[in-house]
Protein backbone atom coordinates (compact mmCIF):
# COMPACT_ATOMS: atom_id res chain seq x y z
CA UNK A 1 0.00 0.00 0.00
CA UNK A 2 2.54 2.23 0.69
CA UNK A 3 4.60 1.90 -2.16
CA UNK A 4 0.90 2.44 -3.98
CA UNK A 5 0.81 6.11 -1.78
CA UNK A 6 4.54 6.91 -3.35
CA UNK A 7 4.33 6.04 -6.40
CA UNK A 8 0.97 7.73 -6.93
CA UNK A 9 2.10 11.15 -5.47
CA UNK A 10 2.67 14.47 -7.28
CA UNK A 11 6.10 14.96 -7.28
CA UNK A 12 5.91 18.04 -9.14
CA UNK A 13 4.38 19.61 -6.19
CA UNK A 14 7.44 19.16 -4.29
CA UNK A 15 9.80 19.69 -6.90
CA UNK A 16 8.24 23.37 -7.10
CA UNK A 17 8.50 23.81 -3.42
CA UNK A 18 12.22 22.93 -3.41
CA UNK A 19 13.05 25.17 -6.11
CA UNK A 20 11.01 28.11 -4.37
CA UNK A 21 13.15 27.12 -0.67
CA UNK A 22 16.08 27.17 -2.53
CA UNK A 23 15.21 30.36 -4.26
CA UNK A 24 13.99 31.74 -0.78
CA UNK A 25 17.46 30.84 1.11
CA UNK A 26 19.53 32.38 -1.22
CA UNK A 27 17.80 35.53 -1.02
CA UNK A 28 17.84 35.46 2.72
CA UNK A 29 21.24 35.49 2.67
CA UNK A 30 22.06 38.07 0.56
CA UNK A 31 19.18 40.42 2.68
CA UNK A 32 20.81 39.45 6.03
CA UNK A 33 24.41 39.05 5.25
CA UNK A 34 24.91 42.52 6.92
CA UNK A 35 22.80 40.83 10.43
CA UNK A 36 25.04 37.69 10.55
CA UNK A 37 22.37 35.67 8.50
CA UNK A 38 20.74 35.05 11.87
CA UNK A 39 17.24 35.09 10.13
CA UNK A 40 18.73 32.70 7.29
CA UNK A 41 19.84 30.23 10.29
CA UNK A 42 16.21 30.56 11.87
CA UNK A 43 14.57 29.92 8.76
CA UNK A 44 17.25 26.83 8.12
CA UNK A 45 16.01 25.21 11.73
CA UNK A 46 12.74 25.74 11.12
CA UNK A 47 12.96 23.81 7.17
CA UNK A 48 14.64 21.23 9.40
CA UNK A 49 11.89 20.80 11.81
CA UNK A 50 9.38 20.91 9.02
CA UNK A 51 10.88 17.75 7.58
CA UNK A 52 9.92 15.46 10.02
CA UNK A 53 6.27 16.79 10.45
CA UNK A 54 5.09 16.65 6.61
CA UNK A 55 6.80 13.08 6.32
CA UNK A 56 4.19 12.14 9.49
CA UNK A 57 1.61 14.03 7.86
CA UNK A 58 1.87 12.29 4.45
CA UNK A 59 1.69 8.87 6.62
CA UNK A 60 -1.90 9.67 7.99
CA UNK A 61 -4.36 9.09 6.02
CA UNK A 62 -6.01 12.81 5.19
CA UNK A 63 -9.93 11.64 6.19
CA UNK A 64 -8.19 10.91 9.88
CA UNK A 65 -6.60 14.18 9.96
CA UNK A 66 -9.71 15.67 8.73
CA UNK A 67 -11.60 13.87 11.89
CA UNK A 68 -9.13 15.50 14.09
CA UNK A 69 -9.16 18.73 12.76
CA UNK A 70 -12.10 20.05 14.96
CA UNK A 71 -10.04 19.41 18.51
CA UNK A 72 -7.33 22.01 16.81
CA UNK A 73 -9.63 24.39 15.00
CA UNK A 74 -10.64 24.65 18.79
CA UNK A 75 -7.43 24.77 20.03
CA UNK A 76 -6.44 27.43 17.55
CA UNK A 77 -9.53 29.72 18.42
CA UNK A 78 -8.30 29.65 21.67
CA UNK A 79 -5.24 30.61 20.63
CA UNK A 80 -6.51 33.51 18.40
CA UNK A 81 -8.40 35.03 21.25
CA UNK A 82 -5.21 34.42 23.54
CA UNK A 83 -2.83 36.29 20.78
CA UNK A 84 -5.04 39.51 21.16
CA UNK A 85 -3.69 40.32 23.96
CA UNK A 86 -0.12 39.94 23.43
CA UNK A 87 2.32 43.03 23.03
CA UNK A 88 1.71 44.58 19.55
CA UNK A 89 4.51 43.97 16.97
CA UNK A 90 4.49 46.39 13.72
CA UNK A 91 1.04 47.67 14.77
CA UNK A 92 -0.10 43.78 15.25
CA UNK A 93 -0.41 41.65 18.13
CA UNK A 94 -0.48 38.38 15.98
CA UNK A 95 2.86 36.82 17.70
CA UNK A 96 3.61 34.36 20.60
CA UNK A 97 7.31 35.36 21.69
CA UNK A 98 8.83 32.05 22.53
CA UNK A 99 12.49 32.81 23.71
CA UNK A 100 14.18 33.67 20.22
CA UNK A 101 11.32 32.12 17.89
CA UNK A 102 7.73 34.05 17.65
CA UNK A 103 4.70 31.94 16.60
CA UNK A 104 1.78 32.77 14.40
CA UNK A 105 -1.05 30.84 15.52
CA UNK A 106 -3.28 32.65 12.88
CA UNK A 107 -0.86 30.77 9.87
CA UNK A 108 -1.14 27.09 11.85
CA UNK A 109 -5.36 28.10 11.91
CA UNK A 110 -5.64 27.94 8.27
CA UNK A 111 -4.71 24.27 7.63
CA UNK A 112 -7.01 23.28 10.62
CA UNK A 113 -9.97 25.99 9.08
CA UNK A 114 -9.54 24.04 5.57
CA UNK A 115 -9.65 20.61 7.35
CA UNK A 116 -12.71 21.54 9.01
CA UNK A 117 -14.30 23.44 6.62
CA UNK A 118 -14.13 20.74 4.12
CA UNK A 119 -14.98 17.92 6.58
CA UNK A 120 -18.65 20.27 7.10
CA UNK A 121 -19.57 20.66 3.83
CA UNK A 122 -19.21 16.42 3.52
CA UNK A 123 -21.38 16.21 5.92
CA UNK A 124 -23.60 18.49 4.68
CA UNK A 125 -23.71 17.10 1.22
CA UNK A 126 -24.36 13.11 2.43
CA UNK A 127 -28.09 14.07 1.62
CA UNK A 128 -27.12 15.70 -1.38
CA UNK A 129 -24.56 18.03 -3.33
CA UNK A 130 -27.26 21.06 -3.14
CA UNK A 131 -27.69 20.94 0.12
CA UNK A 132 -24.80 23.40 0.82
CA UNK A 133 -26.99 25.81 -1.75
CA UNK A 134 -29.80 25.83 1.39
CA UNK A 135 -29.54 29.28 2.65
CA UNK A 136 -29.30 28.27 6.35
CA UNK A 137 -26.99 25.37 6.10
CA UNK A 138 -24.82 27.55 4.21
CA UNK A 139 -24.91 30.46 6.85
CA UNK A 140 -24.11 27.89 9.21
CA UNK A 141 -20.97 26.37 7.70
CA UNK A 142 -19.83 29.81 7.00
CA UNK A 143 -19.20 29.95 10.79
CA UNK A 144 -16.13 27.59 10.84
CA UNK A 145 -14.64 30.81 8.38
CA UNK A 146 -16.34 33.77 10.77
CA UNK A 147 -15.32 33.57 13.82
CA UNK A 148 -11.39 33.17 13.04
CA UNK A 149 -12.01 35.42 10.41
CA UNK A 150 -13.37 38.06 12.79
CA UNK A 151 -10.21 37.20 15.09
CA UNK A 152 -8.10 37.65 12.65
CA UNK A 153 -9.29 41.01 11.46
CA UNK A 154 -8.87 41.76 15.29
CA UNK A 155 -5.08 42.10 15.49
CA UNK A 156 -5.35 43.05 12.55
CA UNK A 157 -4.42 41.28 10.10
CA UNK A 158 -6.47 41.79 6.84
CA UNK A 159 -4.29 39.95 4.63
CA UNK A 160 -4.10 36.33 6.07
CA UNK A 161 -8.18 37.35 6.76
CA UNK A 162 -8.24 37.61 3.16
CA UNK A 163 -6.61 34.43 2.34
CA UNK A 164 -9.61 32.65 4.74
CA UNK A 165 -12.32 33.74 2.19
CA UNK A 166 -10.09 33.38 -0.84
CA UNK A 167 -10.11 29.39 0.38
CA UNK A 168 -13.23 29.35 1.38
CA UNK A 169 -14.68 30.46 -2.27
CA UNK A 170 -12.31 28.01 -3.69
CA UNK A 171 -14.24 25.11 -1.95
CA UNK A 172 -17.55 26.43 -2.29
CA UNK A 173 -17.13 26.44 -5.70
CA UNK A 174 -15.69 23.13 -5.86
CA UNK A 175 -18.74 22.01 -3.60
CA UNK A 176 -20.92 23.27 -6.35
CA UNK A 177 -22.79 26.35 -4.54
CA UNK A 178 -25.37 27.74 -7.22
CA UNK A 179 -24.17 30.51 -9.10
CA UNK A 180 -26.64 32.80 -7.79
CA UNK A 181 -24.83 32.74 -4.38
CA UNK A 182 -21.65 33.96 -6.21
CA UNK A 183 -23.10 36.68 -8.45
CA UNK A 184 -24.87 37.96 -5.36
CA UNK A 185 -21.39 38.01 -3.18
CA UNK A 186 -19.77 39.93 -6.05
CA UNK A 187 -22.41 42.32 -5.97
CA UNK A 188 -22.44 42.28 -1.72
CA UNK A 189 -18.92 42.92 -2.20
CA UNK A 190 -19.11 45.93 -4.78
CA UNK A 191 -21.99 48.31 -2.43
CA UNK A 192 -19.84 47.05 0.56
CA UNK A 193 -16.11 48.18 -0.32
CA UNK A 194 -17.31 51.81 -0.34
CA UNK A 195 -18.34 51.62 2.88
CA UNK A 196 -15.53 49.44 4.51
CA UNK A 197 -13.64 52.33 3.35
CA UNK A 198 -15.30 55.39 4.60
CA UNK A 199 -16.85 53.94 8.07
CA UNK A 200 -14.94 50.59 9.26
CA UNK A 201 -11.30 50.38 8.04
CA UNK A 202 -9.22 52.07 10.60
CA UNK A 203 -7.13 55.04 9.63
CA UNK A 204 -3.93 53.25 8.71
CA UNK A 205 -6.01 50.67 6.39
CA UNK A 206 -7.30 53.86 5.08
CA UNK A 207 -3.89 55.27 4.02
CA UNK A 208 -2.56 51.78 2.86
CA UNK A 209 -5.58 52.17 -0.09
CA UNK A 210 -4.76 55.97 -0.90
CA UNK A 211 -1.09 54.91 -0.90
CA UNK A 212 -1.50 52.19 -3.46
CA UNK A 213 -3.50 54.47 -5.63
CA UNK A 214 -0.66 57.06 -5.41
CA UNK A 215 2.36 56.28 -3.66
CA UNK A 216 3.47 59.75 -4.42
CA UNK A 217 0.81 60.96 -1.88
CA UNK A 218 3.54 60.41 1.09
CA UNK A 219 6.37 59.51 -0.54
CA UNK A 220 9.03 59.45 2.74
CA UNK A 221 5.84 57.86 5.13
CA UNK A 222 3.31 55.23 4.15
CA UNK A 223 4.16 55.30 0.46
CA UNK A 224 7.75 54.99 0.69
CA UNK A 225 8.65 50.78 1.09
CA UNK A 226 6.04 50.83 -2.28
CA UNK A 227 8.40 53.11 -3.80
CA UNK A 228 11.47 51.77 -2.90
CA UNK A 229 10.20 48.04 -3.64
CA UNK A 230 9.72 49.29 -6.94
CA UNK A 231 12.55 50.51 -7.36
CA UNK A 232 14.50 47.72 -6.55
CA UNK A 233 12.55 45.90 -8.81
CA UNK A 234 13.56 47.61 -12.09
CA UNK A 235 16.86 48.37 -11.31
CA UNK A 236 16.83 44.61 -11.24
CA UNK A 237 16.73 44.68 -15.41
CA UNK A 238 16.95 41.52 -17.00
CA UNK A 239 19.81 39.38 -15.12
CA UNK A 240 19.95 41.63 -11.76
CA UNK A 241 22.47 43.71 -10.20
CA UNK A 242 24.54 39.79 -8.77
CA UNK A 243 23.97 39.12 -4.83
CA UNK A 244 25.11 41.22 -2.39
CA UNK A 245 25.27 44.07 -4.81
CA UNK A 246 21.30 45.53 -4.76
CA UNK A 247 21.42 49.46 -3.90
CA UNK A 248 18.02 48.81 -2.01
CA UNK A 249 18.33 45.88 -0.41
CA UNK A 250 22.33 46.35 1.30
CA UNK A 251 21.72 49.59 1.89
CA UNK A 252 18.97 49.43 3.71
CA UNK A 253 16.35 51.06 1.80
CA UNK A 254 13.92 48.06 1.47
CA UNK A 255 12.14 47.20 4.49
CA UNK A 256 11.13 44.37 5.71
CA UNK A 257 13.04 43.04 3.10
CA UNK A 258 13.32 39.37 4.53
CA UNK A 259 9.44 39.20 4.51
CA UNK A 260 7.32 41.48 2.98
CA UNK A 261 9.66 42.77 0.15
CA UNK A 262 11.54 39.36 -0.18
CA UNK A 263 10.36 39.68 -4.13
CA UNK A 264 11.99 42.61 -4.70
CA UNK A 265 15.16 41.55 -3.32
CA UNK A 266 15.10 38.65 -5.74
CA UNK A 267 14.04 41.19 -8.58
CA UNK A 268 16.80 43.81 -8.05
CA UNK A 269 19.89 40.81 -7.37
CA UNK A 270 18.67 38.15 -9.37
CA UNK A 271 16.82 39.99 -12.05
CA UNK A 272 13.60 39.60 -14.08
CA UNK A 273 14.23 36.08 -15.18
CA UNK A 274 14.73 34.63 -11.95
CA UNK A 275 11.43 36.62 -10.80
CA UNK A 276 9.35 35.11 -14.03
CA UNK A 277 10.60 31.77 -12.86
CA UNK A 278 8.93 31.91 -9.96
CA UNK A 279 6.02 33.21 -10.58
CA UNK A 280 6.00 30.12 -13.25
CA UNK A 281 6.74 28.04 -10.65
CA UNK A 282 3.98 29.12 -8.76
CA UNK A 283 1.27 28.59 -11.81
CA UNK A 284 2.63 25.10 -12.19
CA UNK A 285 2.10 24.64 -7.98
CA UNK A 286 -1.49 25.92 -8.42
CA UNK A 287 -1.97 23.75 -11.35
CA UNK A 288 -1.06 20.37 -9.87
CA UNK A 289 -2.84 21.17 -6.50
CA UNK A 290 -6.13 21.82 -8.53
CA UNK A 291 -5.37 18.94 -10.61
CA UNK A 292 -5.35 17.25 -7.23
CA UNK A 293 -8.18 18.15 -6.41
CA UNK A 294 -9.70 16.88 -9.71
CA UNK A 295 -8.63 13.51 -9.50
CA UNK A 296 -9.09 13.35 -5.55
CA UNK A 297 -10.89 10.19 -4.17
CA UNK A 298 -13.55 11.84 -2.90
CA UNK A 299 -15.34 15.38 -1.70
CA UNK A 300 -13.39 15.56 1.07
CA UNK A 301 -9.91 15.61 -0.41
CA UNK A 302 -11.14 17.49 -3.89
CA UNK A 303 -12.80 20.42 -1.29
CA UNK A 304 -8.88 20.18 1.00
CA UNK A 305 -6.67 20.39 -2.12
CA UNK A 306 -8.89 23.67 -3.70
CA UNK A 307 -8.45 25.82 -0.51
CA UNK A 308 -4.90 24.64 -0.11
CA UNK A 309 -5.02 26.10 -3.56
CA UNK A 310 -6.97 29.12 -3.13
CA UNK A 311 -4.29 29.67 0.10
CA UNK A 312 -1.56 29.47 -2.35
CA UNK A 313 -3.17 31.46 -4.93
CA UNK A 314 -4.15 34.51 -3.08
CA UNK A 315 -0.34 34.44 -1.25
CA UNK A 316 1.38 34.52 -4.75
CA UNK A 317 -0.96 37.47 -6.12
CA UNK A 318 -0.89 39.61 -2.88
CA UNK A 319 2.42 39.62 -2.31
CA UNK A 320 3.69 40.22 -5.61
CA UNK A 321 0.86 42.34 -6.53
CA UNK A 322 1.95 44.59 -3.91
CA UNK A 323 5.70 44.57 -4.06
CA UNK A 324 5.28 46.01 -8.04
CA UNK A 325 2.50 48.02 -6.79
CA UNK A 326 -0.18 46.34 -8.30
CA UNK A 327 -2.10 46.19 -4.92
CA UNK A 328 -2.05 47.66 -1.79
CA UNK A 329 -0.15 46.67 1.06
CA UNK A 330 -0.90 44.00 3.72
CA UNK A 331 1.88 42.13 4.99
CA UNK A 332 1.44 38.80 3.47
CA UNK A 333 4.67 36.36 3.09
CA UNK A 334 5.64 34.96 -0.41
CA UNK A 335 5.12 31.12 0.65
CA UNK A 336 8.38 29.00 1.04
CA UNK A 337 10.35 32.27 0.11
CA UNK A 338 9.55 34.88 2.75
CA UNK A 339 11.58 34.72 5.96
CA UNK A 340 8.62 33.13 9.09
CA UNK A 341 8.72 29.64 10.60
CA UNK A 342 5.11 30.09 11.21
CA UNK A 343 4.69 30.59 7.68
CA UNK A 344 7.04 28.08 6.66
CA UNK A 345 5.48 25.28 8.40
CA UNK A 346 2.40 26.07 7.59
CA UNK A 347 2.94 25.73 4.05
CA UNK A 348 4.90 22.57 4.23
CA UNK A 349 1.84 20.71 6.41
CA UNK A 350 -0.52 22.18 3.10
CA UNK A 351 1.86 20.76 0.70
CA UNK A 352 2.55 17.19 2.48
CA UNK A 353 -1.48 17.43 2.68
CA UNK A 354 -1.16 17.54 -1.10
CA UNK A 355 0.90 14.97 -1.25
CA UNK A 356 -1.38 12.65 0.82
CA UNK A 357 -4.11 13.62 -1.00
CA UNK A 358 -2.48 12.62 -4.49
CA UNK A 359 -0.59 9.27 -3.04
CA UNK A 360 -4.68 7.88 -2.35
CA UNK A 361 -6.40 9.08 -5.47
CA UNK A 362 -8.66 7.08 -7.58
CA UNK A 363 -5.25 7.25 -10.13
CA UNK A 364 -3.72 4.33 -7.10
CA UNK A 365 -6.72 1.73 -8.23
CA UNK A 366 -4.90 1.04 -11.59
CA UNK A 367 -1.78 0.68 -10.28
CA UNK A 368 -0.34 -3.20 -10.26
Amino acid sequence: MKKRILKNIEWGILICVILLITIGIIALYSATKEANGEELKKQIIWLIISIPVMILVICINYEVIAKISPIFYGIFLILLVAVLFTESVNGATSWFEIGIFSFQPSEFAKIFVILLYSLVITKIQERGRDEISKPTKLLLSLLVIAVPVVLIIKQPDYGTALAFLVATVFILFTAGIKKRYIFGSILLVAIALPLLYFFILPEHARTRIDVFLNPNLDPRGAGYNVIQSKLAVGSGKLLGMGLLKGNQTQLGFLYPKTTDFIFSVIGEEMGFLVTAGIVLIYVILITKAIYVAKTAKDDLGSYIAMGIAGIFLFHMLENIGMTIGLLPITGVPLPFVSYGGSSLLTNLILIALLLNISGRRQKAIFIE
